[in-house]
């Protein structure tokens, strides 16, 4: 028998019992209590941190600098759970957003972090079918090379310069511009960014649109952060998390409000794509809707909605 093992064990239970019971332990006092070493009590907490840790206990033993000792709290979670990874597995295979050779090492590692071992088999085997006919997104370019440098300068406010190849003609042309969010949408991810050094007369169909332009990053074939920073030029008319919810369609185009009557089977699904909608009128057949955005995509939501929508009006808005 180990005595030393044993003797290890019921000192970092008991431990463990005081600070589940609400005391504030001294390292000083617990070396006098079990006549250890301020080394060893350092490694049964230590050992007690691990032991949360491997099990996912949402507990931690943090230094309390104004009782001068340690104590238990309560924490969030540092590891995704079994279902918060299937659900998050799910989604990605759905948004067809990357190529294989990008989505199925993001998959692996997901997977990976599940315990024990058969959870791991159980979610493989949840997700062997998708994965196996997994369609990758027709541009066939990879996304993530990049995407932490461009959130950098986003992050710290750098002007971009880019190759972009247009959507119509696919021409390449360079632009220099003010990065102001990544965004994704339907199978793709969106630069939001400001123009510089352009005849906005010749370039946009609205010149004095005072909004950011939405490039695909799939379409950027090259990019070069520049020294130089930029100020936001919104920054006090309306917040980015404000703009994010107008802009569902990824085209561009001015600010506007819509209305129309919906009499689908499920307003709920009209709500969640358009965040900014009010429901403004109700009768037994259906819904008068409002909302705001941004560009010319809502007209084509409206049309797919075929007679389940009546449309009302597009007028102009401000924020």
């Amino acid at each position: 028998m180990d005595l030393s093992s044993d003797v290890k064990s019921a000192r970092v239970l008991t431990i463990y019992s005081k600070l589940v019971s609400g005391e504030v332990l001294k390292k000083s006092e617990l070396e006098h209590m079990f006549h250890v070493t301020a080394r060893t009590i350092q490694r049964d907490i230590e050992s007690l941190r691990c032991f949360f840790s491997e099990q996912m206990l949402m507990q931690d033993i943090v230094y309390d600098t104004k009782q001068k000792g340690y104590r238990l709290t309560n924490t969030l979670p540092q590891h995704l759970t079994n279902d918060e990874i299937l659900a998050i597995c799910k989604i990605l295979l759905e948004s067809r957003s990357m190529r294989r050779d990008e989505m199925m090492p993001i998959l692996d590692k997901l997977i990976q972090s599940c315990v024990p071992a058969e959870n791991r088999k159980a979610v493989n085997r949840l997700v062997a079918n998708e994965r196996y006919h997994y369609i990758e997104p027709h541009h066939g370019r990879p996304i993530l090379n990049g995407m932490w440098e461009i959130g950098q300068a986003i992050q710290n406010q750098n002007v971009i310069e880019i190759e972009y190849e247009k959507l119509k003609g696919h021409e390449v042309v360079m632009r220099t511009i003010e990065p102001v969010g990544l965004m994704f949408s339907e199978y793709y991810f969106y630069l939001v960014a400001f123009l510089r050094d352009i005849n906005k007369k010749e370039a946009f169909e609205n010149p004095d649109d005072i909004f950011p332009t939405i490039y695909r990053v799939d379409r950027i074939h090259n990019f070069r952060v520049l020294p130089q920073h930029f100020r936001v030029p919104y920054q006090g008319r309306f917040e980015e998390g404000e703009f994010r919810k107008r802009v569902q369609f990824m085209y561009g185009g001015k600010l506007q409000k819509i209305r129309f009557r919906y009499i689908g089977p499920s307003i709920e699904a009209v709500l969640d794509r358009l965040p900014t909608a009010e429901i403004i009128a109700q009768d037994n057949e259906g819904w008068t809707v409002e909302a705001e955005v941004f560009g010319k995509g809502i007209e084509m939501w409206l049309r797919s909605q075929g007679d389940y929508v009546q449309f009302n009006s597009i007028t102009p808005s401000n924020l």
